[in-house]
């Protein structure tokens, strides 16, 4: 089942036009202001299915934000189409809101002075959401987040971690069939992140959620992510499983050796030396190229090894590269 459809979006900002220089120019635009069009997301199409762990990226200014607020509601396409759940988000808000749940990193949504299980209790009003499916779902969070030993205590006594804890369950106690998470482990220590991402995963397994996952941590990506969009200057440039955005962008499969000796380094047009350091060797190859059993032969054969490791490109490399080539392109052009 689809649960996001997005066809042909676009969005576009009228923003004032930075006036020149010199006095007259600075009393002339008290009384007449220039604009201009600003496009935050071009011509965007993709859907997601129900149950998908999607990780949402982009440097800053790309787009993310904006298609999330389009996404849920809160801003209306210049345009194009979306659905979200079949309902169609700014122009049936309140209904859509009722299918979804929004977590930001920075903001929280409780009311510090009173306790989580008040707060729980607002929102139980607020989303009209039965006694039994209420109480059903706050003993899921509270035993699934480990919030049993601050439920009772005032939201601002709460520790970082503890606090966005809070806000995933309240965002989930209406069982939203899509979840938004801007940043949802920032400014957090190992194990708040840990535990955080292990829910997610949980959260999904059990219930189904779709969740879209904005971050810069990469991390959260790759522990919690099945699918990856890489949005840049308001365009998708990539959508896909992760191994495949690795062989793709990451320039291939590397292969770590460390030689007994000082032997001859492998010499194939299709295995490609990266780094190179007394015994030490470090291969890239292409999967498509050559198979992995192919390689790691061809490696071994005829030579003394010592410790030999297998590793993917590093993601946030990957991704690094990527955005600063794009950068170094829109300044060229």
């Amino acid at each position: 089942m689809t649960m996001i459809e997005v066809h042909n979006v676009s969005k576009a900002y009228r923003v004032n036009r930075p006036r020149e220089s010199g006095w007259l120019a600075s009393v002339q635009s008290l009384f007449s202001r220039a604009y201009e069009w600003k496009t935050a997301v071009s011509d965007l199409s993709f859907h997601i299915k129900e149950g998908e762990l999607v990780g949402f990226i982009g440097p800053n200014g790309a787009g993310k934000s904006t298609t999330v607020k389009m996404l849920s509601g809160v801003l209306t396409p210049t345009s194009g189409h979306i659905l979200t759940n079949g309902i169609e988000p700014s122009r049936d808000r309140k209904r859509n809101a009722m299918h979804i749940g929004v977590v930001f990193g920075q903001r929280s949504q409780l009311y510090w002075d009173l306790p989580m299980e008040d707060t729980f209790k607002l929102f139980q009003r607020m989303y009209r959401i039965e006694p039994s499916i209420f109480k059903r779902n706050v003993e899921f969070m509270v035993e699934l987040l480990e919030m049993k030993g601050f439920y009772r205590t005032p939201i601002r006594q709460l520790s970082l971690g503890q606090k966005m804890r809070a806000n995933l369950a309240a965002s989930l106690l209406h069982d939203p069939k899509i979840l938004y998470l801007d940043e949802p482990t920032i400014g957090l220590d190992v194990i708040a992140k840990t535990n955080i991402r292990r829910f997610l995963k949980e959260l999904n397994a059990e219930k189904k959620t779709t969740v879209i996952l904005t971050t810069h941590d990469m991390d959260d990506i790759e522990e919690v992510c099945d699918r990856l969009m890489m949005i840049d200057a308001g365009q998708i440039i990539y959508d896909g499983g992760l191994q495949a955005f690795s062989r793709q962008f990451g320039g291939g499969t590397l292969l770590e050796v460390e030689y007994r000796g000082d032997d001859a380094i492998l010499e194939d047009a299709r295995i490609q030396v990266v780094a190179h350091s007394g015994h030490n060797v470090t291969y890239q190859f292409d999967r498509s190229d050559v198979s992995l059993g192919e390689a790691v032969s061809l490696v071994t054969k005829q030579h003394n090894l010592r410790d030999l490791r297998l590793r993917e490109p590093e993601l946030e490399k990957t991704i690094g590269m990527i955005y600063t080539k794009n950068k170094g392109l829109r300044e060229q052009a």
